[in-house]
């Protein structure tokens, strides 16, 4: 949603613990620009679909006065290492300015609640707009024009930018999503169900129960499960979720870094042929290398209730989330 704020002076951002790509901007260094600052987390789904509209107006506006800002502020403790950020930035090609955020302390500054999240300063350092959330971006490139023009700038095409979305940043089938966000670790998990539930932060034998419902999830094999993830501890550790969605990504990552571990999907108990994700062969095949968000599932339809099942071939790895597109 887009929403109209009172005009109250833009936050700070000089409470940033580093900066990418950029010397670190002041209040006086933003002054005179049209400002969009971008709250995001490299992991975020919801801002990986968004994605490429911020590079899309940075490019096109960036010369006509529009300084695009990402804060990163991380979700997961991964997310706090810098390198890891560099590495997200770098990958997927962000070449405006961002403020490492790993402290909450320019989260805090603008009362952020959300991932990802747009905040439109006008050239004289007034917060004028705020949108939380995906979509909605021909009206936020309209607000963004509204305040170039009033800032004297002129001379951008009318026409408002094209995307070509690929990958994990296509948009989401909205019309077939039918699985929230998951989280495995045991503070936000829902609709967990391997018999006995979990034991939290200790080695544990789990087991599939002989039949999940739909959003139901569940573990076999030896993990430990934490507050933010769940951590295979032996070779043929699975997990197991029903789902109802075109797209499936995992968030996880090797649990000894520089130890990559091999994994198989599997859909309904069959490889996953023409409806593998981008990382992952038809036979389901992949490796975890890094900390991020993998895509294990983009069927081509038509879409239905089906169980999803991850083996792990080597041990150990972290899984965090579960999302859905």
């Amino acid at each position: 949603m887009i929403r109209p704020t009172t005009r109250s002076r833009l936050p700070s951002l000089g409470d940033a613990t580093g900066w990418l790509n950029s010397q670190p901007l002041t209040s006086d260094a933003l002054q005179g620009r049209v400002v969009l600052i971008n709250f995001w987390t490299y992991t975020c789904i919801n801002w990986l679909r968004q994605l490429p509209y911020l590079r899309a107006w940075a490019s096109k506006y960036s010369d006509h006065g529009l300084l695009v800002v990402g804060v990163h502020t991380p979700e997961f403790g991964f997310e706090a290492d810098v390198g890891n950020v560099a590495r997200a930035v770098r990958e997927l090609g962000i070449d405006y300015p961002v403020a490492i955020d790993s402290n909450y302390a320019v989260w805090n500054a603008f009362s952020n609640m959300y991932w990802p999240a747009l905040y439109f300063g006008d050239a004289d350092g007034l917060l004028r707009q705020r949108h939380f959330g995906e979509g909605k971006y021909e009206r936020s490139e309209h607000v963004i024009q509204q305040l170039l023009s009033e800032a004297g700038q002129a001379g951008w095409s009318t026409g408002l930018v094209a995307v070509d979305a690929q990958g994990v940043e296509s948009p989401a089938d909205w019309a077939s999503l039918g699985s929230p966000e998951t989280y495995l670790g045991y503070v936000r998990t829902q609709g967990f169900t391997s018999p006995g539930g979990i034991k939290p932060d200790e080695a544990h034998d789990y087991r599939t129960p002989p039949v999940l419902g739909l959003n139901q999830w569940a573990l076999s094999g030896n993990w430990t499960v934490t507050d933010q993830a769940a951590t295979s501890n032996a070779v043929d550790a699975h997990i197991v979720y029903r789902f109802h969605a075109r797209d499936l990504h995992l968030v996880m990552g090797p649990a000894q870094p520089g130890s990559p571990v091999r994994f198989r999907v599997q859909i309904d108990g069959q490889p996953p042929g023409p409806a593998r994700g981008n990382d992952v062969d038809e036979q389901g095949y992949g490796t975890v290398t890094e900390q991020r968000l993998y895509q294990l599932v983009r069927q081509p339809g038509p879409i239905r209730d089906s169980t999803f099942e991850l083996t792990l071939l080597d041990p150990a790895v972290e899984a965090y989330a579960m999302t859905f597109g």
